[in-house]
């Protein structure tokens, strides 16, 4: 078993690789009924596309997707959806070294491992490129939930922490921040990084508002699992943190606690150290997933490292890659918030009905 499908009810799998062909997404158990067009995805995927800025990875990819069923006069069937995006901008010759030799902190050796042969092409399956049909797939999945608004910005780049929050402002710069002080901060931090040859991480928070309470279930479904399931299934990812997630650890359980008033239509809630969950269901607050990327693997500075039998070398990777990869995560974070909420919702409602 392969394992490249995600979701219950609401469900998708991702297909391709870095340097094939094309990549793309099957969705299945998408209501019949919704308007449903390129022109409707294709702003998604074009925030995730690289080659945007000196910031990102230079290959171009214009990631234009296409519809190949389930859609029929500009309607959902409830059929299986097929989404294709085609790579045009591949080179694979500047792996020529990975094919030799492992890269520390990439997957390489990992899949050798398992499989006993890999993709070395720019990582194949393991390349961030795989994000590219997630983001189509959420695309579909935010049809599905049209109450819920999602918001993913960048919070932290090596280290650096924004300390303001301003909405307007993420679609202002190439690192969807808040904060614009941060943001030219991290301008100078990253273009150093680049031009060292080195690499950066960054920290994606994703916010999903007006969740009614509900959502998700007990135990073996929690809606926090779930989220933490899907956002750790992203390539480059190492940590996810609901709500207070490791700070609630050194809280007292007074000072955690998310203190509730009478109110109407709902209670009040005085605090969301909870990040919207209690229990593994929504509580009607807003819904919040803090996702950690690591540095980017491919890069320009000699690592120790094996060749494929087993000799001592060092690597240097050559080609195009991001310089701070969780620059782009943001975008995908916000994309498997959207396809988690979409198939807590059809279960929702297979369980207890519409009320």
């Amino acid at each position: 078993m392969s394992h490249n499908s995600f979701g219950h009810l609401f469900r998708f799998t991702t297909w391709g690789e870095s340097h094939g062909k094309a990549l793309g997404a099957v969705v299945d158990g998408c209501p019949p009924g919704l308007q449903l067009s390129e022109a409707d995805l294709q702003p998604l995927l074009d925030k995730r596309r690289p080659g945007t800025s000196k910031f990102t990875t230079q290959r171009q990819e214009p990631d234009e997707v296409r519809i190949l069923s389930g859609v029929f006069e500009g309607q959902t069937t409830g059929t299986p959806i097929s989404l294709m995006i085609e790579n045009v901008d591949q080179r694979s010759k500047d792996y020529s070294e990975v094919a030799a030799s492992y890269r520390p902190g990439h997957a390489d050796y990992a899949y050798d491992a398992k499989y006993g042969l890999r993709d070395y092409r720019g990582g194949g399956r393991s390349s961030a490129r795989e994000t590219a049909a997630r983001v189509a797939a959420g695309g579909v999945a935010r049809l599905v939930i049209p109450e819920v608004t999602i918001v993913a910005h960048v919070i932290e780049v090596g280290g650096d922490r924004a300390a303001s929050f301003d909405a307007t402002e993420i679609a202002r710069n190439p690192f969807f921040c808040a904060d614009a002080q941060a943001a030219a901060r991290w301008a100078t931090l990253i273009d150093d990084a680049r031009k060292a040859g080195s690499s950066l991480g960054a920290v994606v928070e994703c916010v999903a508002t007006d969740v009614p309470a509900g959502w998700g279930a007990p135990l073996y479904m929690k809606l926090d699992a779930q989220l933490a399931n899907a956002c750790m299934s992203i390539n480059a990812v190492k940590g996810v943190e609901i709500g207070d997630g490791f700070a609630a650890a050194r809280l007292r359980g007074e000072d955690n606690a998310d203190r509730m008033r009478p109110g109407q239509p709902a209670p009040q809630f005085l605090a969301n150290h909870a990040g919207g969950v209690a229990g593994g269901i929504s509580t009607g607050q807003p819904v919040v997933v803090r996702v950690a990327f690591k540095p980017t693997s491919s890069i320009l500075t000699p690592i120790e490292t094996i060749t494929r039998d087993g000799r001592s070398t060092d690597i240097v990777t050559k080609g195009r890659h991001d310089p701070c990869v969780g620059i782009r995560g943001a975008p995908v974070v916000a994309a498997m918030m959207a396809l988690v909420l979409a198939d807590a919702k059809l279960m929702h409602r297979g369980q207890v009905g519409l009320r």
